[in-house]
């Protein structure tokens, strides 16, 4: 049987593939021209073709069986056609029963689904490469849409949360949302918090979340967009919950003392400064104990320096125990210990010395050994005696030392100056005389001592020091003349003077081919000059040195005295490039959460702390401790006063970047150090002789 020449016609004009098949005969009785090209062969080859060799699929062959019984009406699904070269084609077929002119017939009609397999495969490969890059990560991710509906999250997520699997399982978006606000310490804050987050579209934020289980988790948010749109957010959760124990144990450590837990000169500090501003605004007065044990030296000497701590750990114990709870007790180091006494005057702070001495007239029993320990007091009163820290505790040891020279065992008043005082006096006035006409007659002389890369053991910097040559009281020691020139604001002319050479010193290196780093030490007042960062700036200039190639070092105290002021002039400096560096880390005040705010690239551990490494365990964890905080602020650390091996192999095991010292060179006149950085030297670090006898003691600014 035939089809009418209109039934063609109406057929070649279906876009899709599109035969007629005889109900009869089940063959192929008329097809358009995409059924062609869909089986790959001409129209011509079709038509006459029995149904069952069109057919590809079981279903297929099935239907065809069927309709050769009469069985069989319509048919409609996703599967696939051969086609002529034997290739599948994966289609949507549909197959309908229809009667014309009398005769009935089968329309197959089938749309190409290439296209739509191929773009299904690539979301199906996209979706797995998406959930392989979640579950890689360390992090917990999930990702929602405006709405907050969750449209991806890891394992890490739910492992961070505690999610249970059900919840995720069941795809129960609200439940999972409700379990998150239920598990912070404070719902909430962290409510308003992810409403504000959810109300500015590309709003990025970073936050921190307490968990009841004891995690904290910092939170960073990020909006996803499409085509430049905001389409949903991004959320990342991650376990700092070590790292803020880190932070905290480093915190502690740098307010305590490591063998006591009493607080160290650096909360001291901070006590201090709060009973300064409650004098001030109440006139409440107070005093400071400063206490020295007598003949502490024979314990350790006798019986060993950790018989010695098991000693000043009970002494810290009956001092805390004997004083009142607004008082503090703080150890300095070695043996000797400070009392604040809150509110007291004369007669509190005799009270308060009365108690210690009546703590300490107990026998001590160690191991079976029963002994006495005494301790000679200083004492000084606010206001009298000083206006701040320093003051007060200089003026402490000079009546501690009093008691000392009268027999020990005793307290004792500052009083004012004896006439041998006045003699030193008069000795420090004629040592600030010469200064003065030694800057104005240059015997004023620079040193440079090499910084070594504890990693390479090149020379990468410099520090520049200050040496004195005088005529008449010969070579004098910084230590010696350093605290009369800040005592005097001598201090500042002489920093400027050490300032303009050392950069001078760095421009000639520099332009020779020898880029080295200048490190110059800046004292409080120094730094505190109106037109500090200027003149920094304008010596830069002059000399023609990039301010990479220059770095100030600077004491503690000087970064807690008016803190707005401090930051603006660090990063002040900061900007015109100069480095900044932090001296005698650890002897002072720092804090971590001031200590993070400041543009500070390297940390310099002081020689107390190195010098009896790496026997000394609590030298060596208040190092490892110094070393680990660089790394947690991500700051560079120079250890100074390195003199041994041992020393340095500690400190390169430990983690510290840099060091100088005797071990690898004194500080050398500009001759010598050149001469160490010869194309023909070995720039390594190779053991030198002692030099214990010609050795400077550290002083304060522009010092060793």
């Amino acid at each position: 049987m035939t089809l009418r020449a209109d039934w063609h016609t109406l057929i070649d004009a279906m876009p899709h593939a599109v035969w007629m098949v005889d109900a009869a005969t089940l063959r192929v009785v008329s097809a358009n021209g995409p059924a062609a090209q869909l089986l790959g062969c001409e129209r011509a080859q079709l038509i006459g073709n029995a149904a069952l060799t069109l057919a590809a699929t079981p279903e297929d062959l099935c239907f065809w069986e069927e309709a050769a019984a009469g069985h069989h009406e319509r048919l409609s699904s996703d599967t696939f056609v051969r086609r002529f070269d034997g290739t599948a084609v994966p289609v949507s077929r549909r197959i309908e029963r229809i009667e014309l002119g009398g005769a009935d017939y089968y329309l197959v009609a089938l749309n190409d689904r290439s296209a739509q397999v191929r773009v299904e495969r690539e979301l199906e490969l996209a979706a797995a490469e998406l959930s392989a890059t979640l579950e890689s990560t360390a992090d917990g991710i999930l990702v929602t849409d405006l709405a907050g509906r969750i449209r991806h999250c890891n394992r890490r997520f739910a492992d961070l949360w505690g999610v249970p699997q059900d919840l995720l399982t069941n795809r129960d978006d609200d439940a999972v949302l409700d379990w998150m606000r239920r598990s912070v310490t404070d719902p909430a804050a962290y409510m308003r918090r992810l409403a504000a987050v959810e109300e500015a579209t590309m709003l990025q934020a970073s936050d921190v979340l307490e968990l009841h289980s004891g995690k904290v988790i910092e939170r960073i948010t990020l909006p996803q967009c499409s085509g430049g749109r905001p389409i949903g957010r991004v959320f990342s959760y991650r376990d700092i919950t070590d790292r803020i124990a880190a932070s905290l144990r480093i915190e502690k450590l740098s307010h305590t003392d490591t063998l006591t837990g009493l607080p160290n000169r650096g909360l001291l500090g901070e006590r201090i400064e709060r009973a300064l501003a409650l004098a001030q605004r109440e006139g409440a007065p107070f005093a400071l104990l400063l206490l020295n044990l007598d003949h502490f030296k024979h314990i350790n000497d006798t019986l060993g320096h950790a018989f010695g701590d098991r000693v000043l750990v009970e002494v810290a114990e009956r001092l805390t125990a004997g004083v009142r709870q607004i008082d503090t007790v703080a150890r300095l180091g070695a043996d000797e210990f400070v009392l604040l006494a809150q509110r007291s005057d004369a007669a509190g702070a005799e009270a308060a010395a009365r108690r210690v001495m009546e703590a300490l007239q107990r026998p001590f029993t160690l191991d079976g050994l029963s002994f006495t320990v005494t301790a000679s007091v200083g004492i000084a009163l606010h206001p009298a005696d000083g206006s701040d820290m320093d003051g007060l505790l200089g003026r402490a040891d000079a009546a501690m030392r009093e008691v000392k020279q009268a027999g020990r065992a005793g307290f004792r008043f500052h009083t004012v100056r004896s006439h041998a005082g006045d003699a030193d006096l008069r000795t420090r006035m004629q040592l600030d005389h010469a200064m003065r006409q030694a800057l104005t007659q240059q015997r004023f002389r620079l040193h440079y001592q090499p910084q070594i890369d504890l990693a390479t053991g090149t020379v990468i910097g410099a520090e520049a020091l200050i040496r004195w040559r005088d005529p008449e009281l010969g070579e004098v020691p910084p230590g010696r003349f350093i605290p009369v020139a800040e005592e005097s604001g001598f201090i500042v002319a002489i920093g400027d003077w050490v300032l303009r050479q050392a950069v001078a010193q760095a421009a000639q290196w520099h332009a020779g081919g020898m880029p080295m780093r200048m490190s110059v030490n800046v004292s409080a007042l120094q730094f505190r000059q109106p037109g500090f960062v200027d003149g920094v700036a304008s010596t830069l200039r002059a000399a023609g040195l990039p301010g990479r190639l220059l770095e100030l070092e600077l004491t503690e105290s000087i970064l807690i005295q008016d803190v707005e002021d401090t930051l603006a002039r660090l990063h002040a400096l900061a900007e015109i490039g100069v480095l900044l560096a932090i001296d005698d880390f650890g002897t002072g005040y720092s804090s971590l959460g001031y200590l993070k705010r400041l543009p500070i690239g390297r940390l310099k551990i002081d020689r107390s702390f190195v010098m009896d490494l790496p026997g000394d365990t609590s030298d060596a964890s208040i190092v490892n401790a110094i070393i680990n905080l660089g790394r947690a602020l991500d700051i560079q650390v120079i250890a100074e006063g390195v003199e041994t091996e041992a020393q340095r192999q500690f400190l390169r095991q430990a983690g510290c970047h840099e060091f100088q010292g005797y071990l690898f060179a004194p500080a050398l006149d500009v001759k010598s150090f050149e001469a160490l950085l010869a194309p023909a030297a070995d720039r390594r670090v190779v053991p030198l002789p002692r030099r214990r006898a010609s050795r400077v003691q550290p002083g304060a600014a522009v010092r060793d």
